[in-house]
């Protein structure tokens, strides 16, 4: 069975074009976490958000809320520093998600290279593991990064499927896809939960999902935002959940 985790981050940012001075006043919009509720009705499994350490679009009362709310699955995208840990511990969302972070980037741009700082990453995956919170590494698809997740600790990792998702030439798709299918194939072999994320959308699912093997959950967020402007986000949800229906029906993609 695919799930889907929607990530609310591009709701916020466009809520902190507008009211980044005071994104908690009542008429600050669109709210995400009202957003997420509504994801979640319409078919989404999860939401993810990125709280980043410079707070540009989901903020801590976002999060609070996700949490206070209940009756949602949190997913949280974070860097790996001794403050975003404790938060994470003091937080305890169901999953935590470590990716890297640049303060020059709009979005994430590409995974978490866990060589040379596999004590680091073990350190903080061995932390939030101990309080029951499910760990996932955002990295590429490549043979030295899952085989680093292994011996890291982390039970799951999150493939970065954005030089898939960026491939215009049917060549350079074709290739991309095929390093998605090795590094599930790869992840699955270790043991590892197979996520997949970064550019995903609409048009290039379909081939994805029939092309890699073993995937648990595909957060997606910017197309799904992005396709709500034309029919409504509740909608955008479910039409983006009706695509993995062929994969959850076929079975065998765990």
């Amino acid at each position: 069975m695919v799930f889907l985790g929607v990530n609310v981050d591009h709701v916020a940012t466009l809520r902190q074009a507008r009211y980044r001075h005071d994104p908690t006043s009542p008429l600050a919009e669109p709210d995400p976490v009202a957003l997420a509720h509504v994801a979640i009705k319409a078919g989404a499994r999860s939401i993810t958000v990125h709280l980043r350490e410079d707070r540009r679009h989901i903020q801590d009362s976002d999060v609070r809320r996700l949490r206070k709310e209940g009756k949602i699955a949190l997913n949280l995208e974070m860097a790996v520093t001794p403050a975003m840990v404790k938060y994470a511990l003091e937080l305890r969302s169901e999953e935590v998600c470590l990716v890297p972070e640049n303060r020059q980037e709009v979005t994430t741009e590409g995974g978490l290279d866990l060589i040379g700082q596999e004590r680091r990453i073990a350190t903080a995956t061995a932390k939030l593991t101990a309080a029951g919170i499910r760990v996932s590494l955002f990295i590429d698809p490549d043979d030295v990064q899952i085989e680093a997740a292994r011996r890291i600790g982390a039970p799951c990792v999150e493939l970065h499927t954005g030089a898939y998702a960026n491939a215009l030439q049917a060549s350079r798709v074709k290739a991309e896809l095929a390093r998605q299918k090795r590094g599930a194939l790869l992840a699955h072999s270790l043991d590892l939960q197979v996520n997949a994320g970064h550019g995903l959308n609409y048009r290039n699912l379909a081939p994805f999902l029939r092309g890699v093997p073993h995937l648990h959950t595909l957060n997606i967020g910017h197309s799904i935002v992005a396709r709500s402007l034309s029919v409504g986000f509740r909608e955008a949800v479910r039409e983006m959940a009706v695509l993995l229906r062929p994969a959850t029906a076929k079975g065998g993609r765990r």
